[in-house]
Formats: structure tokens, C-alpha cells, sequence
């Protein structure tokens, strides 16, 4: 996309994908891991006089959003901010995407916006204040951002296992994070389980559970052979979430984030536009593991469940259509 000029903004659009959906992610914490301001008369503008070693504000700019949040810059003589705003939801959606990009930042390998406060609103609501980047002309350079995702997987390891300190969501539906030793559970019960739950008791969509559940309790042997490390994901990295600043260096964006098998992170290519050099490029530092090919769907199929959830039946036969070909496959 296009947004010169423009800061980073909250990509929570009104349209399913194509375009996809950034519909209100509520975070549904733990246990509390980022700072949360105090109730103030104005605590963006506090923080910013403050902790953000402003001494004057200049301009505050509205720079868009989506149906949920509002987005703005702010303009001061120690730099710009950018501010996201919700008017209904407490601090927790927000603190959320904040776990998450911060858990990025600090690989230092790919530039995502870094966090500074999250907190909540005196007349209800909440915000957050992260880094303003100015982006480019364009979605950067295929090659570096498949080299740069690749590091980042390589750098964010877990020594828990696969989830994250949080629970987060996927577009509004809740993502369900806890700590999983093995991958395959992890995968089985909280991605394509929880999903498929959903659309049973959203739609009485009895086939496809019964079906899924089948997939999910048969796909041990596409894992077979291969090693399954716990690294960082975005976890929804489709064409919105990914820009470049101004010297043409990828950036990504409002995360989903977990830590899980690497080749999940490709469960929304088919709404992000990765080329063949991206995956030259990715594969040059993190190898393609045997049966990559097989896996490649599995993963695209908690997002095509996930947007039937969101978004109706216009998803539901591309989400079958995997899940039998799986069955085919397996012979179960």
C-alpha cells in the first residue's frame, strides 16, 4: 500500500479479505507484563510532557483508523508520537498488541513500531503510545523482508514451549494462547480446535467439526521427521500489516503475536502477496524442513476458518476444501 507521509496506521478496516479484516482485537490478559498509566485528565498528553522528554506538543494530527480505533499523530519538540484510541474497551486490547511488538523489537532484527504506554482513558476507553514511523512509497523490498522475518523467527525462541503470556484475537475472535509443550496439541486444540468449536456453536456447522476434529486427530504424520523449535510470530502478517519506512526498510505491524512452528506465519499468504524471492530469501536463513508443501494448507486453514467465523459462508467451502483434501490425503 501506499502511505507516504503517513504514520503508522491502526489497520482495522470494515471489509473481510480480500481486503481482510483488522476488526477490534480484545486482549484477554493473564497476568500483567506492560505498563499501564494512571487515571489522568489527559494521560497521552502527560506521558508525552513527561516520559517522553516533550516540552511542547505542535500538532495533533488525525491520521485515520478503522471501524474501532481512532489513530493520531503527535507532533512535539522531541519527536512525533503515534496514539491509538478506544473509547469503549479497557486497557487489555491494548496491552496486548504492545506485549506483542515489544516482543518483536527486542529481537532487533525486523523494524516494527516499539511501545511505549498503554493505559486507560478517564472518560472510559483506552490508548496507546507507541513510535511514530514514517512509511514509504511501498511495501519494501520482497527479498529483505523475507530475510528479516526469517531472523526474527530465528531470535525469538521460548523456553516454554508454544503459546504466549497472553491470550490475544485474530481479527475479534479470541486466540487462545496457553502454554503448550508440544506443537501439534498446541496446533490441534487451541488453532484449528478452537475454531472449529466456534462455527459448530456459531452456525450448528456440525460437518465441518466433525470433519476437522478428524483432521486434527489424524495429522500427526505430517509432522514426522522435521524439528519444530518455538519461535516468534507476528501471527497475522497479511499485506496490511506490512509496510517500509522511508529508506525503504520493511516494517510490520499489529501483531497477533505467539511463539509457534514458523511455517504458521504463512497461514495468511494468501491475503499477503509473498513472492518467490521473499521465500528464497526466507530460506536461505531459516531451511525448508521436509514436507513443507503438505504443511503449507494446515496453516492456511485457521485463517480461512477463522474469517468463516468473522465473515460467513463465503469462507466455508475453501475451508472444507483443505480439510478433505486432508482426509484424502491421510486416509482417515
Amino acid at each position: 500500500m501506499v502511505a507516504l507521509h503517513v504514520g503508522i496506521l491502526s489497520f482495522n478496516s470494515c471489509f473481510p479479505c480480500l481486503p481482510h479484516s483488522r476488526l477490534l482485537r480484545l486482549r484477554f490478559t493473564k497476568r500483567k507484563l506492560f505498563p499501564v498509566a494512571a487515571m489522568d485528565e489527559d494521560p497521552i498528553r502527560e506521558w508525552i510532557l513527561s516520559e517522553g522528554k516533550a516540552t511542547q506538543i505542535t500538532k495533533i494530527s488525525s491520521i485515520g483508523g478503522g471501524c474501532i480505533n481512532l489513530a493520531s499523530r503527535y507532533d512535539t519538540d522531541a519527536g512525533s508520537f503515534f496514539v491509538k484510541t478506544n473509547r469503549s474497551i479497557g486497557p487489555s486490547m491494548f496491552e496486548g498488541e504492545a506485549l506483542g511488538l515489544g516482543a518483536m523489537y527486542e529481537t532487533r532484527t525486523i523494524r516494527v513500531p516499539r511501545p511505549f504506554k498503554v493505559g486507560p482513558l478517564p472518560t472510559g476507553g483506552s490508548y496507546i503510545i507507541m513510535e511514530f514511523i514514517e512509511f514509504g512509497a511501498s511495501r519494501g523490498n520482497q527479498s529483505v523482508l523475507g530475510r528479516k522475518l526469517a531472523e526474527m523467527h530465528k531470535a525469538g525462541k521460548s523456553e516454554r514451549g508454544f503459546g504466549f503470556d497472553v491470550d490475544n484475537t485474530i481479527g475479534s475472535t479470541p486466540q487462545i494462547n496457553t502454554w503448550t509443550s508440544d506443537w501439534i496439541e498446541f496446533y490441534g486444540k487451541h488453532r484449528l480446535g478452537y475454531q472449529l468449536k466456534l462455527a459448530l456453536n456459531q452456525y450448528g456447522d456440525s460437518s465441518i467439526y466433525q470433519k476437522g476434529q478428524r483432521l486434527v486427530k489424524n495429522m500427526a504424520p505430517l509432522f514426522e521427521n522435521i524439528v519444530i523449535e518455538p519461535c516468534l510470530l507476528h501471527g497475522d502478517l497479511w499485506s496490511g500489516n506490512i509496510s517500509s519506512d522511508k529508506n525503504g526498510e520493511p516494517v510490520i505491524l499489529d501483531p497477533a503475536c505467539y511463539y509457534g512452528h514458523s511455517e504458521a506465519e504463512f497461514g495468511m499468504s494468501w491475503c499477503a502477496g509473498f513472492g518467490g524471492s521473499f521465500y528464497d530469501a526466507y530460506f536461505k536463513v531459516m531451511p525448508k524442513q521436509p514436507g513443507f508443501e503438505k504443511r503449507r494448507d494446515l496453516y492456511l486453514l485457521y485463517h480461512y476458518l477463522n474469517h468463516y467465523n468473522l465473515f460467513g459462508s463465503g469462507y466455508r467451502s475453501s475451508a472444507m476444501s483443505i480439510i478433505d483434501d486432508y482426509l484424502r490425503m491421510l486416509n482417515v
